[in-house]
């Protein structure tokens, strides 16, 4: 059975496989980027961040060689930036090494490197025996078996990681495991599963019972936590102010406008009191900051920003203040015209974008 269903998906995939780039090397490096890349990333979305990456740093000295700013800003947009963090630190790491690690231990030893990321590379690159398992084979294998197991437990990873190693093709793990995974972003889809014209139809449990839309089964939902952030555009002549985050929490190291966040929604006049009150303007300059007050306003407000488990409510004001203003400590002074050259999130390049467009 164990040939059967191998052969079945390597056949399937000959005929509907996806031409991607970092199919067409074997080379350590550009596979480990994208399976970074393709990490709670969609295909169509990181392949032109792919080609960008591979183009700017085409080996690992290039990338440990480059400054985190460089990296962040080439990956602007795309989201879970811890992913980029931890791939310049493990560039350093194999930098330090002299090559790329040729093992599955070494490999997963990485900063950032999991199971499945581990499994991927050292198939792909080297031909290794390791079973991949993600969300597409969760599915298939589920469905195609019938296992009502959840699949965001440790039992039911423990069970899902044996039986991928079990039907794992050892002759040709990257060929199946490419196969298993494209099978599963094209053919045995959450959504749009067309059962009729898949080759696993007659063996397969969930389309036998009429469940296929059941599995793969997870047993609890992520709780979203809202978020308020209040953007503050200063506008100190031909200058703002901008600071990086530094903190243990969403775009760690991104850049940002001065910011005040609450627990809701904060009338016009509350948040000048908190901007008042808070880092920006420091209560020894509350008595300046007044005189400011006439030139506050909402540039734009009702912004809903998803992220996986937050919903960013965000709005950005504007401020006018003498140029001679003292910064307060902890950001830098640049000219606003400079605001695109900083690695920043989406929300906030949205923002830049409106402060850089004239009459806004």
């Amino acid at each position: 059975m164990n040939r059967l269903f191998s052969d079945s998906l390597i056949g399937w995939y000959a005929e509907n496989k996806r031409n991607l780039p970092w199919r067409e090397t074997k080379n350590p490096y550009h596979i480990w980027v994208s399976e970074i890349i393709l990490q709670q990333t969609r295909v169509v979305q990181g392949y032109d961040y792919y080609v960008r990456f591979i183009r700017r740093f085409p080996t690992f000295q290039s990338l440990a060689d480059a400054h985190e700013d460089e990296v962040m800003r080439l990956w602007q947009g795309l989201g879970y930036y811890s992913r980029a963090r931890n791939l310049h630190f493990a560039a350093r790491q194999i930098a330090e090494k002299g090559y790329f690690p040729t093992s599955y231990e070494e490999v997963r030893a990485l900063k950032g490197v999991g199971d499945y990321t581990a499994a991927a590379i050292c198939s792909f690159a080297f031909d290794l025996p390791y079973a991949v398992v993600d969300g597409n084979v969760y599915r298939v294998l589920s469905r195609w078996m019938g296992i009502d197991t959840p699949i965001d437990t440790a039992q039911g990873k423990k069970l899902f990681a044996k039986l991928a190693a079990e039907l794992l093709d050892t002759a040709r793990p990257a060929l199946y495991n490419q196969a298993i995974m494209d099978f599963g972003a094209l053919q045995c889809t959450p959504m749009g599963t067309d059962c009729s014209s898949c080759p696993l139809a007659e063996t397969c449990t969930a389309f036998r019972e009429g469940k296929v839309g059941e599995w793969p089964v997870k047993s609890k939902k992520t709780k979203v936590i809202p978020r308020y952030f209040h953007y503050i555009y200063v506008q100190k002549g031909r200058h703002t102010l901008i600071r990086k985050r530094t903190e243990n929490d969403i775009w760690q190291n991104l850049y940002e406008l001065p910011l005040i966040e609450s627990d809701k929604a904060l009338t016009e006049d509350e948040l000048y009191q908190s901007i008042l009150m808070q880092q920006l303007l420091g209560k020894e300059q509350s008595h300046e900051a007044e005189r400011c007050r006439a030139s506050f306003r909402l540039l734009k407000g009702g912004v809903k920003h998803v992220l996986s488990h937050r919903v960013i409510h965000a709005s950005l004001y504007e401020i006018k203040m003498p140029a001679d203003f003292p910064s307060p400590p902890g950001y830098i002074e640049v000219e606003t015209a400079e605001l695109q050259n900083f690695p920043v999130s989406r929300l906030i390049n949205q923002f830049f974008s409106l402060i850089l467009t004239p009459d806004n």
